[in-house]
C-alpha cells in the first residue's frame, strides 16, 4: 500500500508540473530562417485536465497514507 501512495503522489506532482509549464512557458509555433514566432497557449481544456488529475491524485495518495 506505501508504494501505491507513493506511486500516486509522484505521479500527481508530476502532472501538475507538466500541466503548468505547458500554461506558462511560451512553445514555438514559427521559425522560419530569422523570423521566429512564439505564442502562448495559456489555460486550455488539456492543461486544465493536468492539473485536475495531479490535485486528485494527489489527495488520493494523502487518504491512502492517512489510512495506512
Amino acid at each position: 500500500m506505501k508504494i501505491l501512495t507513493y506511486l500516486l503522489v509522484i505521479v500527481g506532482i508530476a502532472l501538475i508540473g507538466f500541466g503548468l509549464y505547458n500554461a506558462f512557458v511560451p512553445q514555438e509555433v514559427v521559425d522560419i530562417g530569422p523570423l521566429e514566432v512564439d505564442a502562448k497557449e495559456g489555460l486550455s481544456n488539456q492543461t486544465l485536465a493536468m492539473l485536475g488529475l495531479g490535485v486528485v491524485a494527489l489527495i488520493a495518495g494523502a487518504m491512502l497514507r492517512k489510512r495506512g
